[in-house]
């Protein structure tokens, strides 16, 4: 996969994004966490980037303006109405207890016309039907053999991860769905030995065929 490097899928994520940007534009980063994707820094790019999350280390996040923490059983987005150009989420979906209340806030702090871009797992992808079948504990093991810190692995429930549930999710809150894009890559979460890799690579060549 010599045209696929580090965070491909977070750079095919940020094009989608740009081409909703322009100088003007305040957006809102949805789950923005501590910084630790450079592929979602659009400081430099527009006018304001304010970020939320339930972790307080979004209040360290260089890449933002403005940062609020939200509460996970609330989930309450604290800025005005009609806030907002552009919001997006970069692998959040899948950790929804509630999309629903969730797209509904969205909703709330677009602008009219305003655009929610999100990157999330497909549920009946190989790697969710694990997670879904084991304990957190796992996954936090798995993503340390993969190079990840365990404080970035949170609790997964896929409530949003199908284009049929993503569809039923955004007209439950009062939006639309333009477009749902499926991209199968590198197989990231095989990558630990030869054997495994081959999985993921018949795997892709199945699914892109």
């Amino acid at each position: 996969y010599p045209g696929f490097g580090r965070n491909w899928d977070d750079e095919i994520f940020r094009k989608y994004i740009l081409g909703y940007l322009s100088r003007e534009s305040r957006i809102l980063d949805l789950g923005a966490g501590r910084g630790n994707v450079a592929q979602m820094n659009f400081r430099t790019l527009v006018a304001h980037v304010a970020g939320v999350d339930v972790d307080a280390a979004v209040l360290d996040n260089p890449f933002l303006d403005s940062a609020e923490v939200i509460r996970i059983d609330d989930g309450r987005i604290r800025y005005d109405d009609g806030e907002f150009d552009v919001v997006f989420s970069d692998n959040v979906l899948e950790h929804l207890l509630d999309p629903v209340a969730t797209l509904r806030e969205v909703r709330r702090v677009l602008k009219p016309g305003g655009v929610f871009l999100a990157k999330t797992p497909n549920k009946w992808h190989y790697m969710p039907l694990v997670a879904r079948a084991t304990p957190l504990w796992f996954h936090r093991f798995y993503n340390r053999m993969r190079g990840r810190s365990e404080t970035d692995t949170f609790p997964t429930v896929y409530r949003c991860n199908t284009r049929g549930a993503i569809t039923r999710v955004a007209e439950a809150a009062g939006m639309s769905v333009e477009a749902v894009a499926f991209i199968e890559g590198r197989p990231e979460y095989l990558r630990m030995m030869a054997p495994t890799y081959l999985l993921g690579w018949v795997y892709e060549r199945i699914v892109n065929s």
